[in-house]
């Protein structure tokens, strides 16, 4: 007999993909267990779009996945739902779920590649263009498994390093550069200058990230802040805070999950700082569909009740 009150959440390592299938498994009501997942080799990973296309799915592509079904305390099989975020569970999710009686998969981000018509469910974000099918889900932007506790321990974590007024709380998030984007100093400076003339009076307060370049760090550290955490001295999360306090949030553009969880809690307005490369990237189009909904340069917050709703009825919850 499956439970249909836990879920097992595969997990290739990535905090940002395992948070989004926490998140799922939240929004379908379970609990869940957390099962580590990796190809044998870029070779076996290859292998499985091959396989998948054939109808063939099966565990033997994955390290140690064959022996956890049989040694796994609680066992596997007690399962009837099977989550999975990124291209190194897709396969795993298809060729586990084939393992256990009755068990659906359910997956986040654009399983490219691989037979969608296969999946029972996939939250699909808008960037990705996916295909209109029964079974996708699109989303506007990265699911945040942060719930209420998370934010309220956040805040009273950071009021007890930060003692000044948080009625007039401006954020800036600092993220760093990546294929699609780049960070320089100069570009850095023009940004904070145009932050600081439009809130003054403001409590403005910073974070940069572990990608922040160093000399991007550096100017950031310079400038008058109410508050400033900067990632290669402290690395204490003042996000959490950021989100629920301030009445503006600035985001660079590349951030994706702080993005997403910028423009899903809290009441600030959401402004991207723009510093992504010329060309019709994901990037820019995740911005965009934000931008247009009114999530960014707005203070629309997503909704996803409709969507988690289809998502339920798909997994049979």
């Amino acid at each position: 007999m499956t439970n249909n009150g836990k879920a097992i959440v595969l997990t290739d390592g990535k905090a940002g993909h395992e948070n989004q299938s926490k998140a799922f498994a939240r929004a379908l009501g379970l609990d869940f267990q957390l099962v580590p997942v990796k190809f044998k080799s870029p070779f076996h990973k290859m292998l499985s779009y091959l396989f998948d296309g054939m109808g063939i799915r099966t565990v033997g592509l994955l390290q140690g996945l064959d022996e956890l079904l049989h040694s796994s305390t609680p066992p596997l099989t007690n399962t009837s739902t099977i989550i999975g975020t990124g291209s190194g569970t897709f396969y795993a999710a298809k060729s586990l779920a084939r393992r256990i009686p009755g068990a659906k998969c359910g997956v986040v981000l654009y399983p490219r590649g691989y037979q969608l018509s296969t999946f029972d469910c996939i939250l699909a974000p808008t960037f990705d263009n996916p295909a209109k099918l029964p079974n996708v889900v699109e989303i506007p932007a990265n699911l945040v498994a942060n719930d209420a506790d998370f934010y309220e321990k956040g805040v009273a974590a950071f009021k007890e390093r930060y003692q000044g007024e948080t009625d007039n709380l401006v954020g800036v998030i600092v993220g760093g550069p990546n294929k699609c984007s780049s960070m320089t100093v100069e570009w850095m400076k023009s940004r904070l200058d145009e932050i600081f003339a439009a809130n003054k009076g403001a409590q403005l307060c910073v974070t940069t990230s572990r990608r922040t370049p160093a000399d991007v760090e550096a100017l950031v550290d310079s400038y008058p802040w109410s508050y400033k955490l900067i990632y290669s001295k402290d690395h204490f999360n003042p996000i959490p805070a950021f989100v629920q306090l301030a009445k503006r949030l600035y985001v660079t553009a590349e951030s994706t999950g702080m993005l997403s969880e910028a423009c899903t809690f809290g009441s600030a307005e959401v402004i991207a700082l723009d510093n992504l490369k010329p060309g019709p990237h994901k990037f820019r189009r995740f911005v965009e569909n934000l931008r247009l909904e009114g999530y960014v340069d707005g203070c629309r917050k997503v909704d996803l009740s409709a969507e988690f709703a289809r998502a339920r009825e798909l997994m049979g919850h």
